[in-house]
Protein backbone atom coordinates (compact mmCIF):
# COMPACT_ATOMS: atom_id res chain seq x y z
CA UNK A 1 0.00 0.00 0.00
CA UNK A 2 1.13 3.60 -0.74
CA UNK A 3 1.97 5.94 2.68
CA UNK A 4 -0.69 8.32 1.69
CA UNK A 5 -0.01 10.44 4.98
CA UNK A 6 0.89 13.21 2.64
CA UNK A 7 1.64 16.44 4.27
CA UNK A 8 4.89 14.33 6.42
CA UNK A 9 5.70 12.79 3.05
CA UNK A 10 5.99 15.59 1.05
CA UNK A 11 7.96 17.25 3.70
CA UNK A 12 10.62 14.54 3.65
CA UNK A 13 10.56 14.40 0.02
CA UNK A 14 11.27 18.06 -0.25
CA UNK A 15 14.51 17.38 2.47
CA UNK A 16 15.76 14.77 0.57
CA UNK A 17 15.76 16.90 -2.84
CA UNK A 18 17.25 20.13 -0.73
CA UNK A 19 20.22 17.35 0.49
CA UNK A 20 20.97 16.38 -3.04
CA UNK A 21 20.46 19.47 -5.29
CA UNK A 22 20.01 22.79 -2.63
CA UNK A 23 17.34 25.10 -4.37
CA UNK A 24 16.96 22.89 -7.75
CA UNK A 25 13.91 21.01 -7.08
CA UNK A 26 11.37 19.48 -8.95
CA UNK A 27 9.42 21.97 -11.20
CA UNK A 28 5.41 21.44 -11.32
CA UNK A 29 3.92 18.71 -13.08
CA UNK A 30 7.16 16.89 -13.34
CA UNK A 31 5.83 13.46 -12.62
CA UNK A 32 6.33 10.63 -9.93
CA UNK A 33 5.51 7.11 -8.82
CA UNK A 34 3.15 8.36 -6.07
CA UNK A 35 -0.16 8.25 -7.35
CA UNK A 36 -2.64 11.34 -6.78
CA UNK A 37 -5.64 9.93 -5.04
CA UNK A 38 -9.18 11.40 -6.00
CA UNK A 39 -12.25 10.81 -3.74
CA UNK A 40 -15.95 11.13 -5.25
CA UNK A 41 -19.05 9.33 -4.69
CA UNK A 42 -19.84 8.46 -8.54
CA UNK A 43 -18.94 4.38 -8.68
CA UNK A 44 -19.19 3.15 -12.07
CA UNK A 45 -21.73 0.58 -12.64
CA UNK A 46 -19.93 -1.86 -15.62
CA UNK A 47 -16.36 -1.52 -16.87
CA UNK A 48 -17.80 -2.08 -20.37
CA UNK A 49 -18.79 0.86 -22.29
CA UNK A 50 -21.75 -0.77 -24.40
CA UNK A 51 -23.41 -1.34 -21.08
CA UNK A 52 -23.01 2.56 -19.49
CA UNK A 53 -25.46 5.68 -20.01
CA UNK A 54 -24.47 6.87 -16.51
CA UNK A 55 -21.83 8.49 -13.69
CA UNK A 56 -19.32 4.91 -15.29
CA UNK A 57 -18.44 7.66 -17.96
CA UNK A 58 -16.07 9.76 -15.19
CA UNK A 59 -13.57 6.23 -15.71
CA UNK A 60 -14.24 5.66 -19.30
CA UNK A 61 -12.81 9.08 -19.98
CA UNK A 62 -9.47 8.40 -18.76
CA UNK A 63 -9.29 4.82 -19.53
CA UNK A 64 -10.64 4.20 -22.91
CA UNK A 65 -10.26 6.66 -25.76
CA UNK A 66 -12.96 7.94 -28.34
CA UNK A 67 -12.44 9.41 -31.71
CA UNK A 68 -13.39 12.78 -30.78
CA UNK A 69 -12.93 14.82 -27.41
CA UNK A 70 -12.27 18.45 -25.72
CA UNK A 71 -9.14 19.92 -25.54
CA UNK A 72 -9.01 22.75 -22.89
CA UNK A 73 -11.33 25.19 -23.12
CA UNK A 74 -13.07 24.32 -26.15
CA UNK A 75 -16.74 23.39 -26.43
CA UNK A 76 -16.45 21.85 -29.94
CA UNK A 77 -15.16 17.92 -30.57
CA UNK A 78 -11.61 18.28 -31.88
CA UNK A 79 -9.66 14.62 -33.24
CA UNK A 80 -8.66 12.25 -30.68
CA UNK A 81 -8.09 8.50 -31.69
CA UNK A 82 -8.32 10.50 -35.32
CA UNK A 83 -6.30 12.76 -36.69
CA UNK A 84 -9.31 14.28 -38.97
CA UNK A 85 -13.15 14.34 -38.99
CA UNK A 86 -15.88 16.09 -40.69
CA UNK A 87 -18.67 15.91 -42.95
CA UNK A 88 -18.09 15.51 -46.45
CA UNK A 89 -21.66 15.91 -47.14
CA UNK A 90 -23.55 19.71 -47.27
CA UNK A 91 -26.55 17.68 -46.13
CA UNK A 92 -24.35 16.27 -43.02
CA UNK A 93 -24.96 12.56 -42.88
CA UNK A 94 -21.89 11.43 -43.94
CA UNK A 95 -19.52 11.88 -41.39
CA UNK A 96 -15.88 10.43 -42.03
CA UNK A 97 -12.53 10.30 -39.78
CA UNK A 98 -8.89 9.13 -40.26
CA UNK A 99 -7.27 7.67 -37.77
CA UNK A 100 -3.40 8.74 -36.38
CA UNK A 101 -1.00 6.27 -37.92
CA UNK A 102 0.22 3.74 -35.20
CA UNK A 103 -2.22 4.00 -32.67
CA UNK A 104 -2.62 1.24 -30.55
CA UNK A 105 -4.30 -0.44 -27.86
CA UNK A 106 -2.98 -0.69 -24.41
CA UNK A 107 -1.96 -4.54 -25.07
CA UNK A 108 -0.32 -3.38 -28.34
CA UNK A 109 -2.83 -4.37 -30.91
CA UNK A 110 -3.76 -2.08 -33.24
CA UNK A 111 -6.17 0.48 -33.18
CA UNK A 112 -7.33 0.76 -37.16
CA UNK A 113 -11.05 1.44 -38.95
CA UNK A 114 -11.97 -2.15 -38.10
CA UNK A 115 -11.54 -1.62 -34.40
CA UNK A 116 -14.14 1.47 -34.55
CA UNK A 117 -16.66 -0.05 -36.51
CA UNK A 118 -16.71 -3.18 -34.56
CA UNK A 119 -17.36 -0.78 -30.79
CA UNK A 120 -19.67 0.99 -32.66
CA UNK A 121 -20.99 -1.66 -34.12
CA UNK A 122 -21.18 -3.53 -30.61
CA UNK A 123 -22.95 -1.48 -28.81
CA UNK A 124 -25.97 -1.24 -31.53
CA UNK A 125 -25.68 -4.85 -31.47
CA UNK A 126 -25.46 -6.08 -27.63
CA UNK A 127 -28.22 -3.05 -27.08
CA UNK A 128 -28.29 -2.88 -23.24
CA UNK A 129 -31.47 -1.64 -21.83
CA UNK A 130 -30.58 2.01 -20.69
CA UNK A 131 -27.53 1.76 -22.52
CA UNK A 132 -26.35 3.99 -25.00
CA UNK A 133 -27.68 2.54 -28.02
CA UNK A 134 -29.79 4.95 -28.17
CA UNK A 135 -27.07 7.51 -29.01
CA UNK A 136 -26.56 6.17 -32.32
CA UNK A 137 -30.06 5.92 -33.09
CA UNK A 138 -29.87 7.85 -36.42
CA UNK A 139 -26.61 5.29 -37.53
CA UNK A 140 -27.47 3.82 -40.45
CA UNK A 141 -24.46 2.20 -41.01
CA UNK A 142 -20.85 2.45 -40.53
CA UNK A 143 -18.37 1.72 -43.78
CA UNK A 144 -14.37 1.20 -43.34
CA UNK A 145 -11.72 2.30 -46.12
CA UNK A 146 -8.18 0.69 -45.68
CA UNK A 147 -6.63 0.60 -42.30
CA UNK A 148 -7.56 4.13 -41.08
CA UNK A 149 -10.79 5.44 -42.70
CA UNK A 150 -14.10 5.29 -41.05
CA UNK A 151 -17.25 6.55 -42.80
CA UNK A 152 -20.65 7.05 -40.70
CA UNK A 153 -23.86 7.05 -42.65
CA UNK A 154 -26.58 8.85 -40.79
CA UNK A 155 -30.11 8.33 -41.84
CA UNK A 156 -30.95 12.15 -41.00
CA UNK A 157 -29.13 15.19 -41.20
CA UNK A 158 -27.70 15.28 -37.73
CA UNK A 159 -25.01 18.23 -36.49
CA UNK A 160 -24.55 16.76 -33.36
CA UNK A 161 -22.82 13.30 -34.07
CA UNK A 162 -19.42 14.96 -33.56
CA UNK A 163 -20.92 15.56 -30.11
CA UNK A 164 -21.90 11.77 -29.80
CA UNK A 165 -18.88 10.40 -31.07
CA UNK A 166 -16.49 12.39 -28.40
CA UNK A 167 -19.03 10.68 -25.45
CA UNK A 168 -17.23 8.35 -23.56
CA UNK A 169 -20.19 5.88 -24.23
CA UNK A 170 -18.56 5.88 -27.75
CA UNK A 171 -14.70 4.57 -26.37
CA UNK A 172 -13.06 1.97 -28.71
CA UNK A 173 -12.75 -1.36 -27.34
CA UNK A 174 -10.18 -3.94 -28.52
CA UNK A 175 -12.36 -6.46 -30.94
CA UNK A 176 -10.21 -9.12 -29.07
CA UNK A 177 -11.19 -8.65 -25.83
CA UNK A 178 -14.56 -7.54 -25.93
CA UNK A 179 -17.13 -9.93 -26.97
CA UNK A 180 -19.52 -9.12 -29.71
CA UNK A 181 -22.24 -10.48 -28.88
CA UNK A 182 -22.67 -9.65 -25.21
CA UNK A 183 -20.85 -7.75 -22.32
CA UNK A 184 -17.18 -8.12 -21.11
CA UNK A 185 -16.95 -9.91 -17.62
CA UNK A 186 -13.64 -10.41 -16.35
CA UNK A 187 -13.71 -7.27 -14.36
CA UNK A 188 -10.63 -6.06 -16.86
CA UNK A 189 -10.02 -3.25 -19.67
CA UNK A 190 -8.30 -3.09 -22.80
CA UNK A 191 -8.44 0.56 -24.29
CA UNK A 192 -5.82 2.87 -25.53
CA UNK A 193 -6.83 6.18 -23.33
CA UNK A 194 -4.11 8.03 -21.11
CA UNK A 195 -4.12 5.31 -18.50
CA UNK A 196 -4.30 1.41 -18.03
CA UNK A 197 -6.68 0.44 -15.22
CA UNK A 198 -4.21 -1.77 -13.45
CA UNK A 199 -6.92 -2.97 -10.57
CA UNK A 200 -10.12 -2.09 -9.74
CA UNK A 201 -12.12 -3.25 -6.78
CA UNK A 202 -15.68 -3.06 -7.56
CA UNK A 203 -17.17 0.43 -5.34
CA UNK A 204 -13.95 0.26 -3.82
CA UNK A 205 -11.21 1.52 -5.74
CA UNK A 206 -9.81 1.98 -9.26
CA UNK A 207 -6.31 2.11 -9.78
CA UNK A 208 -4.70 4.23 -12.83
CA UNK A 209 -1.01 4.05 -14.40
CA UNK A 210 0.15 5.84 -17.72
CA UNK A 211 -0.62 3.97 -20.86
CA UNK A 212 3.37 4.66 -22.59
CA UNK A 213 1.27 3.40 -25.79
CA UNK A 214 -1.31 6.45 -25.72
CA UNK A 215 -1.35 8.67 -28.47
CA UNK A 216 -4.44 11.90 -28.63
CA UNK A 217 -5.08 15.16 -27.48
CA UNK A 218 -4.04 14.52 -23.50
CA UNK A 219 -1.31 15.83 -22.33
CA UNK A 220 -0.51 13.80 -18.98
CA UNK A 221 0.92 15.68 -16.18
CA UNK A 222 0.90 12.75 -13.99
CA UNK A 223 1.90 9.08 -13.57
CA UNK A 224 -0.38 7.17 -11.65
CA UNK A 225 -4.20 7.93 -10.25
CA UNK A 226 -5.76 6.01 -7.69
CA UNK A 227 -9.93 6.30 -8.00
CA UNK A 228 -11.28 5.59 -4.21
CA UNK A 229 -15.03 5.69 -4.30
CA UNK A 230 -16.96 6.77 -0.92
CA UNK A 231 -20.22 6.02 -0.25
CA UNK A 232 -21.49 9.68 0.87
CA UNK A 233 -19.63 13.36 0.93
CA UNK A 234 -18.78 12.99 4.55
CA UNK A 235 -16.82 10.06 4.45
CA UNK A 236 -14.90 11.73 1.37
CA UNK A 237 -14.26 15.19 2.80
CA UNK A 238 -13.34 13.56 6.23
CA UNK A 239 -10.44 11.39 4.16
CA UNK A 240 -9.35 14.99 2.51
CA UNK A 241 -9.12 17.09 5.36
CA UNK A 242 -7.19 13.96 7.23
CA UNK A 243 -4.73 14.26 4.02
CA UNK A 244 -6.17 9.90 3.14
CA UNK A 245 -6.54 11.71 -0.38
CA UNK A 246 -5.77 14.49 -2.41
CA UNK A 247 -8.84 15.99 -4.06
CA UNK A 248 -12.77 15.49 -4.14
CA UNK A 249 -14.97 15.74 -6.97
CA UNK A 250 -18.51 14.58 -7.52
CA UNK A 251 -20.71 14.12 -4.63
CA UNK A 252 -19.92 16.92 -2.27
CA UNK A 253 -22.59 17.98 -0.55
CA UNK A 254 -23.25 21.41 -0.42
CA UNK A 255 -23.01 21.54 3.72
CA UNK A 256 -19.32 20.13 2.94
CA UNK A 257 -18.74 22.80 0.39
CA UNK A 258 -19.53 25.63 2.31
CA UNK A 259 -17.23 24.16 5.96
CA UNK A 260 -14.58 23.76 2.84
CA UNK A 261 -14.77 27.24 1.89
CA UNK A 262 -15.31 28.87 5.31
CA UNK A 263 -11.89 26.48 6.34
CA UNK A 264 -9.89 25.87 3.39
CA UNK A 265 -7.02 28.38 4.28
CA UNK A 266 -6.85 27.14 7.49
CA UNK A 267 -6.94 23.03 6.91
CA UNK A 268 -4.37 23.52 3.64
CA UNK A 269 -6.86 23.13 1.19
CA UNK A 270 -8.16 24.75 -2.02
CA UNK A 271 -11.96 24.79 -3.45
CA UNK A 272 -11.96 25.19 -7.34
CA UNK A 273 -15.68 26.25 -8.74
CA UNK A 274 -16.65 25.62 -12.10
CA UNK A 275 -19.62 26.31 -13.49
CA UNK A 276 -21.78 23.33 -14.25
CA UNK A 277 -24.97 22.49 -16.93
CA UNK A 278 -26.02 19.74 -14.76
CA UNK A 279 -29.95 20.13 -14.20
CA UNK A 280 -32.47 18.83 -11.66
CA UNK A 281 -36.44 18.60 -12.89
CA UNK A 282 -39.36 17.26 -11.87
CA UNK A 283 -41.25 15.28 -14.55
CA UNK A 284 -45.59 14.98 -14.93
CA UNK A 285 -46.73 11.68 -15.65
CA UNK A 286 -49.49 12.55 -18.68
CA UNK A 287 -51.38 9.08 -17.74
CA UNK A 288 -52.12 10.08 -14.23
CA UNK A 289 -55.71 11.73 -13.12
CA UNK A 290 -53.92 14.80 -11.56
CA UNK A 291 -50.79 15.39 -12.99
CA UNK A 292 -52.14 14.57 -16.67
CA UNK A 293 -53.95 18.28 -16.00
CA UNK A 294 -52.04 20.83 -17.82
CA UNK A 295 -53.86 23.42 -15.11
CA UNK A 296 -52.23 21.18 -11.83
CA UNK A 297 -48.93 21.50 -13.85
CA UNK A 298 -49.00 25.22 -14.54
CA UNK A 299 -50.21 25.55 -11.13
CA UNK A 300 -47.50 23.65 -9.22
CA UNK A 301 -44.50 25.72 -11.47
CA UNK A 302 -46.68 28.70 -10.72
CA UNK A 303 -46.07 28.16 -6.48
CA UNK A 304 -42.31 26.78 -6.64
CA UNK A 305 -39.98 28.70 -5.10
CA UNK A 306 -36.74 27.59 -6.93
CA UNK A 307 -34.60 30.83 -5.21
CA UNK A 308 -35.98 29.00 -1.64
CA UNK A 309 -34.54 25.66 -2.76
CA UNK A 310 -31.51 26.72 -3.88
CA UNK A 311 -30.32 28.83 -0.97
CA UNK A 312 -32.12 26.82 1.75
CA UNK A 313 -31.47 23.38 0.47
CA UNK A 314 -28.08 23.86 -1.66
CA UNK A 315 -26.80 26.94 0.29
CA UNK A 316 -26.21 28.69 -3.29
CA UNK A 317 -24.07 25.92 -4.93
CA UNK A 318 -26.77 25.49 -7.51
CA UNK A 319 -28.96 28.35 -9.18
CA UNK A 320 -32.07 28.77 -9.95
CA UNK A 321 -33.23 27.39 -13.25
CA UNK A 322 -36.04 28.66 -15.75
CA UNK A 323 -35.31 26.43 -18.83
CA UNK A 324 -34.90 23.01 -19.44
CA UNK A 325 -31.72 24.51 -21.46
CA UNK A 326 -29.01 25.30 -18.85
CA UNK A 327 -27.54 29.11 -18.52
CA UNK A 328 -24.32 29.00 -20.91
CA UNK A 329 -25.55 26.94 -23.73
CA UNK A 330 -26.79 28.09 -27.11
CA UNK A 331 -30.88 28.10 -26.48
CA UNK A 332 -31.13 28.76 -23.10
CA UNK A 333 -34.10 30.89 -22.30
CA UNK A 334 -36.18 32.14 -19.04
CA UNK A 335 -39.44 31.06 -20.36
CA UNK A 336 -40.87 29.22 -16.69
CA UNK A 337 -39.97 32.91 -15.39
CA UNK A 338 -41.29 35.04 -18.37
CA UNK A 339 -44.36 32.98 -17.85
CA UNK A 340 -45.13 32.60 -14.50
CA UNK A 341 -42.63 35.16 -12.73
CA UNK A 342 -42.21 35.36 -9.05
CA UNK A 343 -44.00 32.64 -6.95
CA UNK A 344 -47.55 33.25 -6.55
CA UNK A 345 -50.43 31.34 -4.98
CA UNK A 346 -53.33 33.64 -6.03
CA UNK A 347 -52.14 33.67 -9.47
CA UNK A 348 -51.68 29.26 -9.44
CA UNK A 349 -55.22 29.44 -7.32
CA UNK A 350 -56.67 31.01 -10.41
CA UNK A 351 -54.72 28.57 -13.01
CA UNK A 352 -56.71 25.88 -11.11
CA UNK A 353 -60.08 27.92 -10.83
CA UNK A 354 -60.45 28.51 -14.42
CA UNK A 355 -59.91 24.96 -15.23
CA UNK A 356 -62.65 24.02 -12.65
CA UNK A 357 -60.69 23.10 -9.64
CA UNK A 358 -61.64 24.21 -6.72
CA UNK A 359 -60.29 21.27 -3.80
CA UNK A 360 -56.85 20.31 -2.88
CA UNK A 361 -54.59 19.06 -5.31
CA UNK A 362 -53.49 15.23 -4.02
CA UNK A 363 -50.13 14.54 -6.00
CA UNK A 364 -47.41 12.01 -4.94
CA UNK A 365 -43.51 12.84 -5.66
CA UNK A 366 -41.19 10.38 -5.95
CA UNK A 367 -37.87 10.58 -5.97
CA UNK A 368 -34.43 8.37 -5.45
CA UNK A 369 -32.66 8.18 -2.36
CA UNK A 370 -28.94 7.07 -3.44
CA UNK A 371 -27.91 8.82 -6.91
CA UNK A 372 -28.13 12.56 -7.02
CA UNK A 373 -26.60 13.79 -2.99
CA UNK A 374 -27.99 13.89 -0.22
CA UNK A 375 -29.23 16.88 -0.42
CA UNK A 376 -32.37 15.02 -2.83
CA UNK A 377 -34.91 14.58 0.67
CA UNK A 378 -34.34 17.66 1.73
CA UNK A 379 -34.91 19.39 -1.70
CA UNK A 380 -38.48 17.43 -1.79
CA UNK A 381 -39.23 17.92 1.69
CA UNK A 382 -39.10 21.60 0.41
CA UNK A 383 -41.18 21.27 -2.46
CA UNK A 384 -43.85 19.36 -0.47
CA UNK A 385 -43.80 22.36 2.18
CA UNK A 386 -44.04 25.17 -0.68
CA UNK A 387 -47.04 23.60 -2.48
CA UNK A 388 -48.82 22.67 0.90
CA UNK A 389 -48.53 26.04 2.15
CA UNK A 390 -50.66 27.45 -0.71
CA UNK A 391 -53.09 25.44 0.15
CA UNK A 392 -53.76 23.99 -3.07
CA UNK A 393 -52.33 20.71 -2.81
CA UNK A 394 -51.85 17.77 -1.04
CA UNK A 395 -48.58 15.91 -1.38
CA UNK A 396 -46.95 13.05 -0.35
CA UNK A 397 -43.70 11.95 -0.28
CA UNK A 398 -41.86 8.51 -1.82
CA UNK A 399 -38.12 7.46 -2.06
CA UNK A 400 -36.67 4.48 -3.61
CA UNK A 401 -33.12 3.53 -4.35
CA UNK A 402 -32.25 4.03 -7.86
CA UNK A 403 -32.36 0.48 -9.70
CA UNK A 404 -36.22 0.07 -8.50
CA UNK A 405 -36.80 4.42 -8.31
CA UNK A 406 -35.72 3.83 -12.11
CA UNK A 407 -37.91 0.47 -12.91
CA UNK A 408 -40.84 2.57 -11.51
CA UNK A 409 -41.09 5.22 -13.22
CA UNK A 410 -40.39 3.40 -16.60
CA UNK A 411 -43.04 1.53 -16.33
CA UNK A 412 -45.31 4.43 -15.30
CA UNK A 413 -45.91 4.50 -11.88
CA UNK A 414 -44.95 7.73 -10.23
CA UNK A 415 -47.40 10.73 -11.06
CA UNK A 416 -44.52 13.13 -10.23
CA UNK A 417 -41.19 12.20 -10.05
CA UNK A 418 -37.38 14.27 -9.53
CA UNK A 419 -34.69 13.90 -11.87
CA UNK A 420 -31.48 14.70 -12.38
CA UNK A 421 -29.56 15.60 -15.75
CA UNK A 422 -25.58 15.18 -15.92
CA UNK A 423 -25.47 15.97 -20.35
CA UNK A 424 -23.90 13.67 -22.93
CA UNK A 425 -22.39 16.49 -24.88
CA UNK A 426 -22.59 20.27 -24.37
CA UNK A 427 -24.94 21.37 -26.69
CA UNK A 428 -29.12 22.33 -26.22
CA UNK A 429 -29.84 19.61 -28.28
CA UNK A 430 -28.99 17.21 -25.13
CA UNK A 431 -31.55 19.22 -23.27
CA UNK A 432 -34.51 18.42 -25.29
CA UNK A 433 -34.42 15.60 -27.37
CA UNK A 434 -33.75 13.03 -24.65
CA UNK A 435 -37.11 14.01 -22.74
CA UNK A 436 -39.43 14.44 -25.84
CA UNK A 437 -41.00 11.51 -28.45
CA UNK A 438 -42.37 8.33 -27.91
CA UNK A 439 -39.31 6.33 -26.81
CA UNK A 440 -37.71 9.16 -24.45
CA UNK A 441 -35.46 8.33 -22.13
CA UNK A 442 -38.06 9.25 -19.25
CA UNK A 443 -40.32 6.39 -19.83
CA UNK A 444 -43.04 9.08 -20.56
CA UNK A 445 -43.58 9.02 -24.09
CA UNK A 446 -44.20 13.05 -24.77
CA UNK A 447 -45.81 13.59 -28.56
CA UNK A 448 -44.40 17.01 -29.33
CA UNK A 449 -44.38 17.13 -32.60
CA UNK A 450 -43.48 20.62 -33.87
CA UNK A 451 -40.46 19.76 -31.41
CA UNK A 452 -39.72 15.94 -33.26
CA UNK A 453 -40.69 16.84 -36.32
CA UNK A 454 -39.79 20.50 -37.09
CA UNK A 455 -37.32 22.13 -34.64
CA UNK A 456 -34.47 18.96 -33.98
CA UNK A 457 -34.48 18.03 -37.40
CA UNK A 458 -34.09 21.63 -38.32
CA UNK A 459 -31.64 22.75 -35.77
CA UNK A 460 -29.28 19.21 -36.45
CA UNK A 461 -28.90 20.49 -40.36
CA UNK A 462 -27.18 23.78 -39.09
CA UNK A 463 -22.86 22.46 -38.47
CA UNK A 464 -22.86 26.23 -36.93
CA UNK A 465 -24.52 25.72 -33.55
CA UNK A 466 -24.61 29.47 -33.05
CA UNK A 467 -26.90 29.58 -35.44
CA UNK A 468 -29.70 27.13 -33.57
CA UNK A 469 -30.70 29.72 -30.86
CA UNK A 470 -34.02 30.72 -32.37
CA UNK A 471 -35.15 26.89 -33.23
CA UNK A 472 -34.45 25.87 -29.38
CA UNK A 473 -35.91 29.20 -28.07
CA UNK A 474 -39.53 27.27 -29.96
CA UNK A 475 -39.29 24.45 -28.11
CA UNK A 476 -38.62 25.83 -24.92
CA UNK A 477 -41.88 27.83 -25.58
CA UNK A 478 -43.12 24.78 -26.10
CA UNK A 479 -42.37 22.89 -23.27
CA UNK A 480 -42.79 25.95 -20.98
CA UNK A 481 -46.04 26.18 -21.91
CA UNK A 482 -47.18 22.63 -21.86
CA UNK A 483 -45.28 22.36 -18.06
CA UNK A 484 -44.36 18.68 -17.93
CA UNK A 485 -40.82 18.91 -17.53
CA UNK A 486 -40.33 21.70 -14.42
CA UNK A 487 -36.65 23.04 -14.24
CA UNK A 488 -35.66 23.50 -10.82
CA UNK A 489 -31.95 24.49 -10.57
CA UNK A 490 -28.84 24.48 -12.44
CA UNK A 491 -25.70 22.68 -10.51
CA UNK A 492 -22.19 24.32 -9.98
CA UNK A 493 -19.11 21.77 -9.70
CA UNK A 494 -16.75 22.06 -6.89
CA UNK A 495 -13.33 20.27 -7.47
CA UNK A 496 -11.66 20.41 -3.61
CA UNK A 497 -7.51 19.70 -3.12
CA UNK A 498 -5.09 19.68 -1.15
CA UNK A 499 -3.88 23.28 -1.67
CA UNK A 500 -0.33 21.33 -3.14
CA UNK A 501 -2.72 19.91 -5.81
CA UNK A 502 -2.42 21.54 -9.49
CA UNK A 503 -4.68 22.01 -12.59
CA UNK A 504 -7.96 21.64 -10.52
CA UNK A 505 -8.69 24.45 -12.48
CA UNK A 506 -8.43 22.59 -15.80
CA UNK A 507 -9.85 19.23 -15.20
CA UNK A 508 -13.54 19.23 -16.04
CA UNK A 509 -14.22 18.55 -19.93
CA UNK A 510 -17.86 20.72 -21.30
CA UNK A 511 -19.66 18.05 -19.75
CA UNK A 512 -18.09 17.94 -15.91
CA UNK A 513 -16.03 15.08 -16.55
CA UNK A 514 -12.86 15.04 -14.27
CA UNK A 515 -9.82 14.64 -16.85
CA UNK A 516 -7.44 13.10 -14.19
CA UNK A 517 -3.90 13.47 -16.30
CA UNK A 518 -4.67 17.56 -15.26
CA UNK A 519 -3.96 16.92 -11.96
CA UNK A 520 -0.26 17.28 -10.48
CA UNK A 521 1.84 18.29 -7.25
CA UNK A 522 3.56 21.65 -7.19
CA UNK A 523 6.73 20.48 -5.72
CA UNK A 524 8.88 23.95 -6.65
CA UNK A 525 8.15 26.68 -4.20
Amino acid sequence: MFDRNRRPRRLAALAALTLVAGCGLLSPGSPNDDPIVVGTTSAPSTLDPAASWDGSWELFRNIYQTLLSYPYGSTTPQPDAARTCGFTDAANRTYRCVLRAGTTFSDGHSLDAAAVKYSLDRIRRINVSGGPAGLLANLRSITTEGDREVVFHLARPDATFPFVLATPAMSLVDPDHYPAHSLREDGRVTGSGPYRLTSYDEGEKAELRANGKYRGLAERKNDAVTIEYFRDSAGMVGALQRGDIDATYRGIAASDVVALQADQVKDGLEIVENPGIEISYLVFNPEDPWAGKKAVRRAVAQVVDRAAIAHKVYKDTVRPLYSMVPAGLVGHTTDFFDDFGEPSTSKARKILAEAGITRRVPLTLWYTIDRYGSETAPEFSELKQQLEDSGLFTVALRGRPWKTFEAGYRRGEYPVFGRGWFPDFPDADNFVAPFVGKDNALGTPYPAKEITDVLLPRSRGRSDRGTVAEDFAEAQRILADDARLLPLWQGKQYVATDEDLAGAERALDPSTIMLMWELHRQTSW
